[in-house]
């Protein structure tokens, strides 16, 4: 049903992006061509193998008849044409008009213009052998007459062609037909353009990316712009004014553009994946292709134009099913593709329509065409630069995944050195080349989940050491009164010895006090014992901080005290700040907070940790750095501000530090996940977090919580 779905909306998308483009295009070519002029719609005709001399011309040699447009084919003979003016409704005499002749292939065509009296009165010859007879670079052949009393209503047309001839005739105001003349090259000249841009973009991608579709891409719009130019006429001009190079052109830059898209096609749709079975037949295409230019070249005309038609159906049907084929797979580029080839279908079915006489485009036939061409050109470009997003995303979830591998490693990595503690020694300095050369592949992926292992870390830290020190600790007092026993005991027999021994026994005594200097002896260890005692105590003070900071117990949502936790990350960082940045702690009266307490400890340190960095590494000159922290009650959810006197950031650094992989630290020393990681922890929470910073006056982040989750 999802895929229908997906279907159904492609199909419903592509028909609107249809609509878009060709409503105003038809409506352009309406309003534009409202002023082209007038046609004929009879024509009388005949053909003949060897030239009729025009004194010998005779109406009733024009016994053949057509209407609207005249298609016969390849014709070798000589062709005449009779057309009467007054067949065509509007035509002023004194007045200058443009005959035009919509086939800009025609290598002669001559205009006999008679008398009232039926005899000669002057010819003029156009086409692609009469050199300078078409000064405007128009294609299509083109003469200047007037309908005056001394010239005869009759003209005739002789043609000479080695093209199919298809064509029709019209006439209109020499104004009308500059006008016409100038919108068309115009539009020529756009899509040209057009095309030329997306030849230099993909050709500028293709030594960018290095990718071979980009290259194929390219040339391949080249030449099929460079074939619509020949159908449309213009590219006679660039190949030296040279009939036969020409001809050929119409087919063979057809054929160059075929050699190219099939390796992009290929490429694009990835057709050995998914239809493996016809991929390496795609080839015979542009083979076909080549044979039908060896046949044109050769002189065989109307085969090589049926073949050339035949041969485009076969490519356009094949094209479409591999497309059809790719998108039912859920190939994404496939859609691109599919979309482009039904904006190209559709200008040449719009093209066969004005053939067929069922909509009339004037001298804008080819106009379709160009737009087809264009928008697929388009189209598929902007596939391309998908696909480079694809690949992107591709890179991404790639390094996603080693991130896992690299966590899942580290972790096995822990649980091993439990079970081998006792080989430490033993292999020390294999497990220091092993654990150095794992550091230097993990360095960047490592350090992106080290907060996230730290509450494990800690906690077991603080639960190795609680049992020994707490042994010690308990230890200390009994000792200390053991020892106050044994010292009055001490001062009792020296006391006695004093009155009970003889002179020589207390100078004995009082010798070895001497030595053993007794009474700084006691001093002493009275000294180490309260040394040891006050250790003691600052080491279950550290254990206590440990073990709150990690909240390894607590999986669950709890409610916790956020002071707690901001104190036991103070004291996990108080080696980094003492004696070198003043504290402030600003607490306000605030209830416990419904979260999961290892995770925001988590933030607290990250955000902490890099507020002490940032004035420890960018120390303002003339300004103590100073770390404050405030929390506060603000309509009914919790506030904590974090605020530092540093260096403080720039706009363009403020607005992506909760981006994964930013950072501003050098290589090797940060990953640019630890903003992001606390952005997704206080969103998780149903919090939010913000940060304002100035420049030259510090940073201040802003962490805003509800005192219930639910």
């Amino acid at each position: 049903m999802k895929n229908l779905y997906n279907y159904l909306r492609s199909i419903g998308l592509s028909l609107f992006l249809i609509l878009f483009v060709t409503v105003p295009i038809i409506y352009y070519l309406g309003v534009f061509s409202q002023d082209e002029g007038m046609r004929f719609e009879n024509f009388s005709y005949f053909t003949s193998d060897a030239p009729v001399s025009f004194s010998d011309l005779d109406k009733e040699l024009f016994t053949q008849r057509a209407a609207q447009k005249l298609d016969l084919g390849v014709v070798s003979e000589n062709l005449y044409i009779m057309l009467n003016l007054n067949d065509v409704n509007g035509i002023l005499r004194d007045s200058v008009y443009i005959i035009e002749l919509s086939n800009p292939a025609f290598r002669e065509v001559q205009l006999v213009r008679f008398d009232s009296n039926g005899q000669l009165a002057f010819t003029e010859t156009a086409g692609t052998l009469a050199s300078g007879s078409n000064p405007l670079k128009n294609p299509n052949p083109f003469f200047e007459i007037k309908h005056t009393e001394a010239l005869s209503s009759h003209f005739v047309f002789r043609i000479k062609a080695d093209v199919p001839i298809a064509f029709d005739i019209a006439i209109s105001p020499e104004a009308s037909f500059f006008q016409n003349y100038s919108l068309r090259l115009i539009i020529i000249s756009t899509y040209f353009g057009i095309m030329i841009a997306l030849f230099l973009y993909n050709l500028i991608l293709y030594f960018s990316v290095k990718d071979g579709v980009y290259l194929y891409y390219c040339f391949y719009i080249l030449f099929i712009a460079l074939a619509q130019l020949s159908l449309s006429g213009y590219s006679y001009f660039f190949l030296f004014e040279d009939a036969f190079l020409y001809e050929i052109s119409i087919i063979g830059f057809t054929t160059v553009s075929s050699i190219f898209v099939i390796p992009f096609i290929q490429l694009f749709l990835k057709t050995d994946v998914y239809v493996p079975k016809y991929n390496k037949y795609l080839y015979l295409i542009p083979a076909a292709y080549i044979v039908i230019l060896i046949f044109r070249v050769f002189g065989y005309v109307e085969l090589s134009y049926s073949l050339t038609n035949l041969n485009g159906l076969i490519l356009a049907v094949c094209f479409f099913s591999i497309g059809i084929i790719a998108a039912r797979k859920g190939y994404r580029s496939a859609y691109f593709f599919l979309l482009a080839w039904t904006f190209l279908l559709f200008g040449l079915v719009v093209f066969i329509m004005h053939n067929l006489r069922i909509i009339d485009l004037g001298s804008y036939a080819n106009f379709p065409l160009l737009a087809g061409t264009a928008i697929e050109a388009l189209l598929l470009s902007f596939a391309l630069a998908d696909k480079i997003n694809i690949l992107k995303k591709e890179k991404e979830r790639e390094q996603l995944d080693k991130l896992e591998a690299v966590k899942e490693n580290e972790r096995l990595i822990k649980e091993q050195n439990l079970y081998l503690e006792d080989m430490v020694k033993s292999r020390t300095e294999e497990l220091e080349m092993t654990l150095k050369n794992l550091q230097n592949t993990q360095t960047q992926l490592v350090n992106q989940e080290k907060m996230a292992s730290l509450g494990q870390l800690t906690a077991g830290i603080a639960h190795e050491i609680n049992n020994p020190i707490n042994f010690v600790s308990s230890n200390i007092s009994p000792l200390k009164r053991d020892l106050k026993d044994i010292l009055e005991l001490m001062e009792i027999y020296r006391e006695k010895g004093r009155e009970e021994f003889n002179e020589e026994s207390k100078s004995e005594i009082e010798e070895m006090e001497e030595d053993i200097e007794l009474d700084y002896l006691i001093e002493e260890v009275e000294q180490l014992l309260n040394g040891m005692e006050d250790g003691a105590k600052r080491t279950v003070e550290i254990v206590r901080g440990l073990k709150l900071f990690s909240r390894v117990d607590e999986q669950d949502v709890k409610k916790v005290d956020l002071h707690d936790g901001l104190d036991s990350t103070l004291i996990l960082l108080n080696s980094n700040m003492s004696g070198k940045i003043k504290l402030t702690k600003n607490y306000g009266s605030i209830p416990q907070v419904e979260c999961l307490a290892g995770k925001i400890n988590q933030v607290f340190m990250n955000i902490i940790s890099n507020a002490i960095h940032a004035l420890s590494d960018h120390p303002v000159e003339g300004r103590e750095p100073e770390l404050t922290i405030a929390t506060s009650l603000e309509n009914g959810r919790v506030v904590i501000k974090i605020q530092d006197n540093g260096p403080g950031m720039p706009p363009h650094v403020r607005d992506k530090i909760f981006e994964p992989f930013f950072t501003t630290k050098a290589v090797g020393k940060g990953t640019g996940l630890g903003l992001s990681i606390v952005y997704t922890i206080i969103e998780n929470h149903k919090g939010t977090i913000k940060v304002e910073s100035e420049e030259q006056v510090g940073t201040t982040f802003i962490i805003d919580l509800p005192i219930n989750q639910n």
